[in-house]
């Protein structure tokens, strides 16, 4: 049978006595009754006033990286002409009709829109868009997205420590939202993209120029991996809870070791503030996406010549894969490299030099990274077996 201690007349005693520890305590003198004798109490006190050990501090990692971000002043000849003054070129996912998030999905200042979602008519005028970006080199290079800077005539930068300086664009990505710019000068702090994908629940910061606050620094976890939100092809950001708002296009979001882990492109959100859900580019594909531009201004893709489709469960009943995994050929177009490899219609290719492909996606990001003129191997499954082909990639034809 349970001891019934927390009776009315054993609560107001445990108060009454309570009191009592801390009277005498404060006079310095003995507590008797089997309480807590002072020198113990003293010792309980100074144990609570410790810091918690596990709770992280920011403060010596954005001390080192805050210098390398910059803001990004973009002077628009026509705003009206911008799909968006400081939010990614992105459209909402192919939703249903009805669907419940249908009218939430918004991008960075995306304007006001009607009911069903249509950009209501806004007038035009000269303007000036803002975001954020980071030097990636000492030499001047600057690393922002493709939808701040897109149709600008002049930007500029301004520093952490107030300097401001005009900026070139050396070369943009759509398909990415990445932009290169470059500014005179050297020995210019900077920071380095992290060589390792950011884990789930790992924590970020985040800083940019949210709303031209500029150098405003905010902190978070990453929420998930791999997001696709209908931006384009080759969508697999990181899906972060940093607070990321309006004028952060553009920014990086840091680890712990002050690496560069996504570069911050979109929100989700019903209002176009933060309700603690944004995208980030990883930083593997902007090291591509910005090493191609740097040399060469535009980002140049591995070809293969198919249409694609996802392998749904019932395709994999249907052809006999175990699991519904790969990207089912459509169509290999005539004269590609794939129908020159032997490619067909109906074949469902599950990897790529030995890499899986769990989705369609995945061949599509996968073989747009591989630079053209190099061979690849693609494993397909056709009549129940699997069997090898090699090819020469080409490049991606504009358009595509």
């Amino acid at each position: 049978m349970l001891d019934k201690v927390s009776t009315p007349a054993r609560k107001r005693t445990a108060t009454w006595l309570g009191a009592a520890a801390v009277a005498a305590l404060i006079a310095g003198g003995a507590v008797e009754s089997g309480l807590v004798a002072p020198n113990a109490a003293h010792a309980e006190l100074r144990s609570m006033a410790q810091p918690v050990q596990n709770v992280p501090s920011f403060a010596d990692v954005i001390e080192r990286v805050k210098p390398a971000v910059v803001s990004v002043k973009v002077k628009v000849q026509n705003v009206a002409d911008r799909d968006d003054e400081d939010g990614p070129r992105f459209s909402a996912p192919d939703l249903p009709p009805g669907h419940p998030m249908e009218r939430f999905f918004r991008q960075f200042r995306d304007g006001e829109r009607g009911e069903r979602g249509e950009r209501r008519e806004r007038p035009r005028r000269f303007g000036q868009s803002m975001g954020s970006g980071f030097f990636v080199s000492g030499d001047g290079y600057i690393v922002t997205n493709n939808h701040v800077v897109d149709k600008g005539s002049e930007v500029e930068i301004t520093m952490d420590d107030g300097r401001t300086l005009d900026a070139k664009v050396v070369g943009t990505d759509p398909k990415t939202d990445l932009a290169l710019l470059k500014v005179e000068g050297s020995d210019f702090p900077y920071v380095r993209l992290a060589g390792q994908k950011a884990r789930i629940g790992d924590w970020v910061v985040a800083i940019g120029n949210p709303f031209g606050l500029g150098g405003t620094v905010t902190a978070g976890i990453v929420s998930a991996q791999h997001r696709d939100i209908g931006a384009g092809p080759y969508d697999d950001f990181i899906q972060i809870d940093a607070s990321v708002n309006r004028g952060n296009s553009g920014g990086p979001t840091f680890n712990l070791a002050g690496e560069v882990v996504g570069v911050n492109t979109a929100i989700f959100s019903p209002s176009g503030g933060n309700v603690g859900i944004a995208f980030a580019i990883p930083a593997s594909t902007v090291e591509t996406v910005i090493a191609s531009l740097k040399e060469k201004g535009s980002v140049t893709r591995g070809f293969i010549g198919v249409q694609m489709q996802p392998v749904t469960k019932e395709i994999a009943e249907a052809i006999g894969l175990k699991e519904p995994k790969g990207a089912l050929v459509a169509e290999a177009m005539k004269d590609g490299p794939a129908a020159k490899a032997g490619v067909k219609t109906g074949d469902t290719i599950i990897a790529v030099d030995g890499q899986p492909i769990n989705e369609a996606k995945d061949l599509s990001r996968k073989v747009a990274n591989v630079a053209p003129g190099k061979s690849l191997s693609l494993t397909l499954w056709r009549d129940g077996k699997e069997r090898n082909v090699t090819l020469e990639v080409a490049s991606q034809p504009k358009g595509v």
